[in-house]
């Protein structure tokens, strides 16, 4: 899709750190990949999709070195850091849905002078 070096191993970064959430919190899960475009934007879109136990405070997980498992806390907040676009929403009992976006960077868009 043309993506830099750098945006790339983004995506892949925040992907598997929303696979090892869904293994280590829910016991697995989805994951989807989706070219998006919108107007002149194109990119890659990741849905990740659990039916874990949840998450019971959203605005707890989110900050940074919050963890409920002894870890770093930096999974969620680092993966919404690398993305251009990020959405979650879960509910305690029926899972976790992660949906990210990084858009496609252009070299025109550059000033170089």
């Amino acid at each position: 899709m043309g993506f830099s070096v750098v945006d790339g191993t983004q995506l892949a970064t925040a992907a598997s750190e929303l696979a090892m959430n869904m293994l280590k919190y829910a016991g697995g899960g989805s994951m989807r990949w989706y070219p998006v475009a919108t107007g002149a934007e194109v990119g890659m879109e990741i849905l990740a999709r659990d039916r874990g136990p949840g998450i019971a405070d959203l605005e707890l997980a989110m900050r940074e070195h919050f963890s409920s498992r002894g870890t770093l806390g930096l999974g969620l907040p680092g993966t919404r850091r690398l993305m251009d676009e990020f959405w979650i929403d879960s509910e305690p009992g029926k899972g976790t849905r992660v949906c990210v976006r990084k858009w496609r960077r252009s070299i025109s868009s550059c000033r170089l002078d």
